[in-house]
């Protein structure tokens, strides 16, 4: 697959079902940082979850509990926002979700790739 160049942000989020439209929210990150601006237009592109298959309502998770918004082995952009009590580097994401990532620095924009997850965070390698 080839990424156009003009990408202003990569992120993963579910289409919601409005009734008679549907939505996809764009995490308040990508405003803050400057990718994207409400009222402004933008093409997007849909691709399949991390395992290649489009989601079905039967393979939903049906725990009451939030499901951690990332998946061991995806990749994702990050913004380190903090350092932890052990020096690694802070991210957050969707729901205030944590991706701890060693030997990162605060303000830098990191390409991840999630090692580990947990119910309440993850960890995440620097790919590049």
């Amino acid at each position: 697959m080839e990424i156009s160049e003009k990408l202003l942000c990569l992120f993963s989020a579910e289409v919601s079902d409005e009734g008679d439209s549907y939505t996809v929210e764009i995490p308040s990150r990508e405003i803050e940082t400057g990718s994207v601006a409400p009222g402004d237009t933008y093409r997007v592109a849909l691709i399949a979850g991390p395992d290649g298959e489009q989601p079905t309502p039967s393979s939903s998770p049906t725990s009451d509990q939030p499901q951690p918004p990332v998946e061991t082995g995806e990749i994702r952009y990050v913004e380190i926002e903090d350092l932890g009590k052990q020096g690694d580097g802070i991210a957050r994401v969707e729901r205030g979700y944590v991706i701890i990532v060693p030997d990162s620095e605060v303000g830098e924009r990191v390409k991840v790739e999630i090692t580990e997850v947990k119910p309440n965070f993850a960890v995440g390698e620097i790919i590049e």
